[in-house]
């Protein structure tokens, strides 16, 4: 199997929300993915914001449904905070000047530095400046 493919919560919103500027792009990436067999790894603090941001934004209809594909998909993989996450996300972000990232940037970050992942499905420039490469920019 080809390198997994890490999904920020950009990502999936640019997948859930038409509207999106790079709907399309990341409907392509997820084609892509599939054709190519890239297995696709998130974390439940992504899940977390995911759910917020859509709820913020009025897109509550979508909720149940993407909960339940990702929780039944074979393609992508959760991986879930505990208290050894947890200490090294701490210790990442700490480090950084305030509010340059999310802890939940700093776990996803973390994740990605673990499982040697490269790309990541996501329209934000901090997974480049932590030495990633965001797919949808």
């Amino acid at each position: 199997m080809a390198s997994e493919i890490f999904i920020a919560t950009s990502g999936f919103y640019a997948l859930l929300v038409r509207g999106d500027d790079r709907h399309i792009r990341a409907a392509e990436v997820f084609r892509e993915a599939a054709r190519k067999k890239r297995g696709l790894v998130t974390t439940d603090y992504v899940l977390d914001e995911i759910a917020t941001l859509l709820v913020a934004r009025g897109y509550t209809a979508v909720l149940a449904n993407f909960f339940n594909r990702v929780r039944e998909s074979e393609a992508c993989r959760v991986d879930w905070m505990d208290a050894d996450y947890f200490e090294k996300t701490k210790e990442l972000f700490l480090k950084i000047p305030p509010r340059r990232w999310s802890f939940t940037d700093c776990f996803s970050f973390i994740i990605m530095k673990e499982l040697r992942l490269r790309d990541a499905v996501s329209k934000d420039s901090h997974f480049k400046t932590a030495g990633f490469t965001p797919l949808l920019i």
